[in-house]
């Protein structure tokens, strides 16, 4: 299978490990998981043997490495390992050879420029905005100290003219030197946090499959999920979101064109992917229209639900589309059928009134057999809180196996589990969300706003997870520029901290850019949490695949804010 990978998408080498076990080391993410699904399926096509690991962070990665680099020379990341010198930090053989697929950035370059054991997964046309190698690095030069040229019996004066002619070429040299660290230094350094996501991992394996002639509608499906969970983390910008539907758009069309009769006659197992503008609603079709309201990201900031006037507003919302409290209280498959027939138009007319006009979304929605209908949104929800489910003593083994496992049609009591969790995710979200905007509890610190949730908190818990939090974090910003006639907020990024574990005194942080539409999703706070620890001697834990999430010592967290409200100002 692999033996394609370099060449479609990297350089024109071949790598010959078909006969040979792969371990297959895979990030703890949604997106993650698609592509893994994907290239599982391919493996199997072309019967390669392979070994799954599932890492939650840079440490487990370095610990299952030292396990298995003596069973295996083929390593394949998904979603891990491309953000650090990954040589550096695995000290592995010479013959290991790594293939990763990673959407997170900045991509270290010595990853770039070490190509003999390391490929990068990258189509050629993505724009890294990676320096020249000349820039980054300098070989060492022979012969720099030309003193022992001068030695000999040559004449004092001709020695002496020799001499000062090196001691010239020696400070060229030296100013040559600093004027090139210089140089590293701001190419190597500052450029990887402007650097946003250019292609996800499920649509990478997607793509590589469609190549190869192999593709299928179960593998495009979780490329369509994959896609769906960078926008609800809010990691890509609504152009690169549509310009991504788009074209998985065609690639749907090719999989699922049928004709009436055949549709009239589909099989209990069948599967038909379709692409659709649905509604921004969380869950909704297997919720409550009202939880569903209540609870969805979109509605609940547009309408200030965590006070008594949003309420308010929202009971003229329901009736301005003359819908009654019983109907959208009651699940939603047990509607009248003459108004879920009519929903969304009654959605969309009414939502333009009340200042909502965006509440239809381009999505995908995938239908097995005759019953069974999920929107893509709400498979990456059901995914998540498998993967992060904090409500039993599971391991993260086990965790990932469920939420992998929920992605295959044959397994939806297992997705129907993940979707009940994710309602209760959400129910959280929204009441931490309440909480904190009623309490004042988001601070300005100067360049960006600040949250810190108390331990007690009801369910804080759930978000001790780094997909959870990021998610929380997301919703409150959306919130609070609502919430906030201060236009100046809409320009600021949030930080937001949580109990991560109370009997190590541990906490978890994350950031992420403003919520203004001029935001490019471009994520600055990598390296920024890297340089306050540094400058702070604060006990700091980059161990995250996402450079903006960092773990800290409770009682370093004042020092460390201080010294980053200092470097972002």
């Amino acid at each position: 299978l692999l033996i394609l990978i370099p060449r479609c998408y990297q350089k024109p080498e071949l790598s010959f490990f078909i006969f040979q076990r792969v371990l297959l080391i895979v990030a703890p993410d949604v997106d993650a998981l698609c592509a893994c699904k994907v290239l599982q399926a391919l493996f199997q096509c072309d019967h390669v043997q392979y070994t799954l690991v599932p890492v939650s962070g840079w440490q487990e990665l370095e610990t299952i490495f030292l396990e298995h680099k003596e069973q295996f020379r083929y390593f394949v990341l998904i979603n891990c390992g491309a953000n650090i010198d990954l040589l550096e930090t695995l000290q592995p053989q010479e013959e290991s050879i790594f293939y990763i697929c990673d959407t997170h950035r900045p991509i270290d370059v010595v990853n770039v420029y070490n190509d003999s054991q390391i490929k990068l997964l990258i189509k050629q046309d993505d724009d890294l905005e990676i320096p020249s190698y000349d820039d980054i690095f300098r070989d060492e030069e022979d012969g720099e100290d030309s003193g022992n040229e001068s030695e000999g019996s040559e004449p004092s004066g001709k020695r002496r003219r020799f001499d000062e002619g090196a001691v010239e070429r020696r400070i060229e040299k030296r100013r040559q030197m600093r004027t090139w660290e210089a140089r590293r230094y701001y190419l190597k350094f500052p450029f990887p946090d402007l650097l946003s996501i250019q292609i996800f991992s499920a649509m990478m394996m997607f793509e590589l499959a469609w190549i190869m002639s192999k593709d299928s509608n179960d593998m495009l499906w979780w490329a369509i999920v994959g896609l769906t969970d960078q926008w609800v983390q809010d990691r890509i910008t609504q152009m690169k979101y549509v310009t991504d539907v788009g074209t998985l758009q065609r690639h749907v069309s090719r999989h699922n064109h049928r004709n009436e009769d055949e549709e009239n006659s589909l099989s209990i197992d069948c599967m038909r992917i379709a692409f659709e503008y649905d509604l921004r609603l969380s869950l909704y079709q297997h919720w409550s229209l009202y939880e569903s309201i209540c609870n969805s990201c979109y509605t609940s900031a547009s309408l200030k639900l965590w006070s008594v006037q949003g309420h308010k507003k929202l009971q003229e919302f329901l009736a301005d589309m003359g819908l009654p409290l019983k109907q959208v209280k009651q699940k939603f498959n047990a509607m009248d059928i003459s108004l879920k027939e009519n929903l969304r138009e009654m959605l969309e007319e009414s939502s333009n009134k009340f200042g909502m006009k965006d509440i239809r979304v381009q999505t995908f929605s995938v239908q097995f057999g005759f019953k069974n209908k999920f929107l893509a949104s709400d498979i990456v929800l059901g995914v998540l809180s498998l993967l992060e489910n904090t409500e039993k003593d599971e391991n993260g083994m086990d965790n990932f196996i469920k939420a992998l496992d929920s992605l295959s049609r044959s397994n939806l009591d297992t997705l129907y589990n993940g979707l009940e969790q994710a309602k209760k995710l959400l129910r959280a979200v929204q009441q931490i969300v309440a909480s904190c905007i009623c309490t004042n509890l988001l601070l300005s610190q100067g360049p960006f706003l600040y949250c810190y949730l108390m331990e007690g908190t009801p369910d804080v818990k759930m978000f001790s997870k780094p997909a959870s939090l990021s998610l929380l974090c997301k919703y409150l910003l959306k919130s609070f520029v609502f919430s906030t006639k201060n236009k100046r907020c809409k320009l600021l990024p949030l930080v937001l901290a949580a109990p991560l574990d109370v009997d190590m005194g541990t906490v978890i942080l994350v950031g992420i850019p403003p919520e203004a539409e001029i935001s490019d999703k471009k994520n600055f706070f990598g390296r920024a949490f890297e340089k306050a620890a540094e400058s702070t001697n604060s006990r700091a834990l980059h161990n995250q695949f996402d450079m903006s999430i960092i773990e800290l010592r409770t009682e370093d967290r004042s020092k460390f804010l201080d010294a980053l409200i200092s470097l972002l100002s």
